[in-house]
């Protein structure tokens, strides 16, 4: 027969041996009673069982009786009792020993559990707060099994998704075949073979539902925790695809309203002009009655609604285009008053009742935008303070560096924005009272504005108050290059 010894085993009996021997040498080097050899031979018996276990303290009991009797009892230096005192004294030690380091071992396999157990937890609420990190159940997915494996110290864990009918895993030599074992389990199969791969699974449930599989390895996790640790998945799981799907819901929901507005707005807006020109055709084609001035009146009615036509289909499909991400950022060294002059210059038509002024912090050095996108916006706000302020009044524009970015400001002294309106007006079709009166607009310019300098890198916000007026300021990430003609 073979014997195999633990060496650790080995080493804490030794040590268990050198103790009783240093004890039994410091009680006889004191000439100490057989009471008080027996209490502290009891104490070396219950601190070992505390430290190397059941089977090292039962050594020694049996050790520490053994010197108990050969040194402490009479006769003295030898094995053999004197009468049925000696003998009570004997065995009552010896029971004693063992009762005490039964207790101890039972008291130090409960701490040990009881600190495994906290460290479970632990782990569970680690888990739980990472994957409350993921929203989306993709990207939950595919990164749990990682998150799991280095959580719970495992070798490999496999994730499997009913809904998806895909395996996760967190390390690739998760062997092939795993997926039907996996999806087996996930359906409360029996498997007559192991998984592959040495994997341990077990369902995902959600009350009576199955929402998938999960599996690790080594075994090396209670049964409790493996039950906690899927219930724990099979939550995450679920609120993950519920609340995809609840955005998928209202993504569908808001992309039908805005489609909904979309054609109300533009419809309404379309046919305001398309009357005019039909109106206007109609009495061109009649010449009866017609002299040269009313010819003209009507001639330039078709002229501005058509102006007006083309300025609407060209924000709704400037707004297509920012809805479809189309946008894109072609940077260069300008200067930013030919952006200002020009911007002045394209508005011109609405500007024409208005004065307007240009200022622009010096050095008016090279910086690095998109003069096309920047153009837009500031043609939009401009047209804004031409169409909304009464004749004759001032709009003033503005340009200056503040840090990192490059800032523009559109101000006016007309009426101002409806507080109500303001936190509103950058939403797409959104149109406030005053603007409403106007009659004309989409209520998509300063959503564009919006979206432009949000995909400059930079942002727009809006100021407004009757007695000062309205002043729109947007701003870009200052960009100072070197440039080839510089050099």
């Amino acid at each position: 027969m073979q014997l195999n010894f633990k060496p650790g085993l080995v080493l804490r009996g030794l040590g268990a041996t050198l103790a009783a021997a240093c004890t039994t040498s410091v009680l006889a080097f004191f000439h100490a009673n057989s009471t008080t050899a027996g209490l502290i031979f009891l104490v070396l018996v219950v601190w070992v069982a505390t430290q190397a276990g059941i089977a090292v303290s039962l050594y020694t009991s049996v050790l520490c009786a053994l010197l108990f009797n050969y040194y402490f009892l009479p006769p003295f230096h030898t094995l053999r009792l004197a009468g049925v005192s000696e003998w009570i004294a004997f065995f009552s030690f010896l029971a004693s020993s063992a009762v005490a380091g039964r207790l101890a071992e039972r008291a130090r396999n409960q701490a040990r559990q009881a600190e495994q157990r906290r460290e479970e937890v632990e782990r569970l609420y680690a888990l739980g707060q990472e994957m409350m990190l993921f929203d989306d159940a993709a990207t939950l997915m595919h990164e749990l099994p990682r998150v799991i494996a280095r959580i719970f110290a495992l070798d490999a864990v496999v994730l499997y998704s009913q809904d998806s009918d895909e395996c996760f895993v967190s390390t690739p030599d998760v062997p092939l075949g795993i997926h039907g074992s996996m999806s087996a389990v996930s359906a409360g199969q029996a498997l007559t073979t192991p998984l592959p791969g040495d994997i341990v699974a077990m369902p995902l449930t959600v009350g009576m539902q199955s929402v998938g599989a999960l599996g690790w390895r080594p075994e090396k996790l209670s049964r409790e925790v493996g039950t906690a640790l899927t219930a724990q998945v099979a939550i995450a799981l679920t609120r993950a695809v519920a609340i995809e799907r609840s955005a998928r819901l209202e993504a569908a929901r808001e992309g039908e309203r805005l489609r909904t507005a979309l054609i109300d707005s533009v419809t309404h807006e379309l046919r305001t002009p398309l009357t005019s020109i039909r109106a206007a055709a109609t009495t061109l084609r009649d010449t009866e009655g017609l002299d040269e001035a009313a010819r003209t009146e009507l001639v330039s009615i078709v002229d501005e609604e058509s102006a007006q036509l083309d300025a609407l289909i060209g924000e709704a499909v400037e707004m297509a285009e920012l809805d479809a991400n189309a946008i894109q950022v072609n940077s260069g060294p300008h200067h930013t008053r030919t952006l200002l002059e020009h911007a002045v210059q394209k508005s011109q038509a609405a500007l024409a009742r208005h004065t307007v002024v240009i200022q622009v912090e010096e050095p008016d050095d090279l910086v690095w935008f998109d003069p096309h996108l920047l153009g837009r916006v500031l043609r939009h706000l401009l047209e804004n303070a031409g169409r909304y302020c009464p004749a004759g009044s001032r709009i003033v524009l503005r340009s200056r560096r503040d840090k990192d970015r490059l800032e523009f400001t559109v101000e006016d002294n007309g009426p101002g924005i409806d507080q109500v309106d303001l936190p509103l007006i950058f939403q797409k079709f959104y149109r406030g009272k005053k603007s409403a009166g106007k009659g004309k607009g989409t209520g998509m310019g300063l959503a564009i504005a919006r979206a432009i300098a949000t995909a400059h890198g930079g942002g727009i916000e809006v100021t407004s108050s009757a007695q000062q007026g309205t002043k729109f300021r947007f701003w870009v990430p200052l960009i100072e290059k070197e440039t080839e003609a510089s050099r």
